[in-house]
């Protein structure tokens, strides 16, 4: 498990400095739900906000009036960052720590968000930080 909190440390990093969690990551108990589906930073408006790892940006642009960057990563991985002025356009390769944008007033601090496929998880995990969850092996038996 250190091995695996260590990797993960060194592969992704915060998208804003210096980490402040103001709002941790809750899941709701079922997918309709509310909750809260990421971890929200503080940071005051026009912070710069950087990729968490290497990936390609897979949306950058407006949801609901708010801007929104969407970065896949290897193994499936996508995170969300909002409320971003995206400097970033789809199909943009970035590395860890490369800006995506700049944070939108409107809202306390960052919301930054991670998925695999359609399940939400704690975005902290992937600097080795945040609740451990284990999902059975057999995918039929995950919800």
């Amino acid at each position: 498990m250190v091995l695996l909190s260590l990797l993960a440390s060194l592969l992704f990093g915060w998208p804003v400095v210096p980490p402040t969690v103001t709002r941790p990551f809750d899941p709701p108990a079922q997918p309709w739900l509310a909750g809260h589906r990421g971890v929200d930073l503080a940071a005051p408006p026009s912070t710069v906000v950087r990729s968490a790892g290497a990936g390609t940006v897979v949306f950058a642009g407006r949801v609901a009036g708010r801007g929104v960057v969407s970065v896949a990563h290897a193994g499936g991985l996508r995170t969300t960052y909002e409320p971003v002025t995206a400097t970033v356009a789809p199909g943009d390769v970035v590395a860890r720590g490369d800006p995506l944008g700049r944070l939108e007033p409107g809202h306390p601090g960052l919301h930054w968000g991670l998925r695999r496929g359609p399940v939400y998880l704690d975005p902290l995990a992937l600097l080795g930080l945040g609740r451990v969850r284990l999902l059975p092996l057999d995918p039929a038996q995950r919800r």
